[in-house]
């Protein structure tokens, strides 16, 4: 499901800033606004989705996710006006952020403590090779139907619809809801542990220094890289991604995930600095290339590093809660990147590069016992 999902996602994501800023006509500051928008629909109902998957099936809440992100798709292919492409971007990431938390926890039930970075690994390794299948069709498809981006908003269409279809395979093991009122979000965040917190702390500061990714390819594209050249260095970052993230995740299981984690932070200084810094468009691929670690050494690996923190009971809010917080801040770092791109963007990637360098200073040198690979409550 999330290979389909990413392929259908990161066909549209490479051309996404050129479509709203050449064929729609926004100016750059609305990439920013609507990918930090978007985000930020996520972050807020994973805060929700998380606590509701700890008290209902977890299914439903995946199926919907999964639905509401199609939907998103068919209106991002009939927009004439950057405002709709606003509204289905809010929509598809509304999905992720509903689908997003039970699904981690899903994904972690039966799994021990000493594998989850194996498991996290694994599925974004499969999520991410979708980010490499989609551009590729899109690719194909921008040569074969003579440089026309709208038709490919089409075809996005497909996958993400068979990736609703497989909601049907799912299978989970039946519980009954838990008693009580289901909206008491607040109060299921004021029960995370406080080692949880001490963890979330540094990876929401990082999250306000990374903007969308959407950023980085209009700088490509300011650099000199064609449309085709666009769609080929997203399928090298995500080759990258795909590739390393096993293998991280297979690290983390090995090494502190706090360690592990700050190295992939060093990944992000290196990509986000280079490209702030380079005009050369060979450089620039190599960047990306090594841009594709920082996901790999992250994403995974946090989620891996959050699961250990809490018992089996808070795994979906503490992913929620997680990914929500981040998520905001991802949301303030594409909006205030957007306003001071200026002309070429390369301001906002040495200060976010800058600020990358210096989390992962942070979590390389200290130690705490949040870092360790175990809890015994788990």
């Amino acid at each position: 499901m999330s290979l389909l999902q990413d392929a259908a996602s990161e066909l549209l994501y490479p051309i996404l800033p050129i479509f709203l800023t050449v064929t729609l006509g926004a100016p750059v500051a609305v990439v920013g606004l609507v990918e930090g928008l978007a985000e930020g629909a996520a972050s807020i109902t994973k805060l929700a989705a998380g606590f509701f998957g700890e008290r209902f099936d977890k299914r439903p809440l995946i199926g919907v996710g999964y639905g509401l992100a199609a939907v998103g798709k068919v209106l991002v292919a009939v927009a004439f006006g950057w405002p709709l492409v606003l509204l289905a971007r809010v929509l598809d990431r509304f999905g992720k952020g509903l689908r997003g938390p039970p699904r981690d926890a899903l994904l972690v039930e039966g799994i021990p403590v000493e594998a989850r970075g194996r498991a996290f690994g694994f599925h974004r390794a499969a999520d991410t090779l979708g980010a490499v299948v989609g551009p590729l069709v899109g690719l194909l498809g921008y040569q074969l139907l003579d440089h026309q981006i709208r038709p490919l908003l089409v075809l996005a269409i497909i996958p993400a619809l068979l990736s609703v279809m497989l909601v049907a395979a799912v299978r989970e093991r039946p519980r009954a809801p838990r008693a009580g009122p289901a909206s008491n979000v607040f109060r299921g965040v004021r029960e995370l542990p406080r080692p949880y917190w001490q963890v979330l702390a540094p990876l929401v500061a990082f999250s306000l220094a990374n903007f969308p990714d959407a950023l980085l390819l209009l700088r490509l594209h300011d650099i000199g890289f064609s449309v085709p050249a666009l769609f080929l260095a997203y399928v090298g970052y995500n080759l990258v991604y795909a590739a390393a993230s096993y293998p991280a995740g297979l690290l983390a299981d090995r090494l502190p995930r706090q360690r592990v984690f700050g190295i992939g932070l060093l990944f992000f200084a290196v990509g986000y600095l280079g490209l702030g810094l380079t005009q050369s468009p060979l450089l620039a691929w190599v960047v990306l290339a090594l841009y594709g670690l920082f996901s790999a050494f992250t994403d995974g690996v946090g989620k891996a590093w959050i699961s250990t923190l809490v018992p089996a009971g808070q795994q979906a809010g503490a992913q929620g809660t997680f990914q929500g917080l981040t998520g905001l801040g991802v949301l303030l770092a594409g909006v205030w990147a957007g306003l001071a791109w200026g002309s070429d963007g390369h301001l906002p990637l040495i200060v976010s590069g800058t600020a990358g360098a210096l989390v992962a200073v942070y979590l390389l040198t200290t130690t705490t016992r949040t870092s360790g690979q175990r809890l015994s409550a788990v």
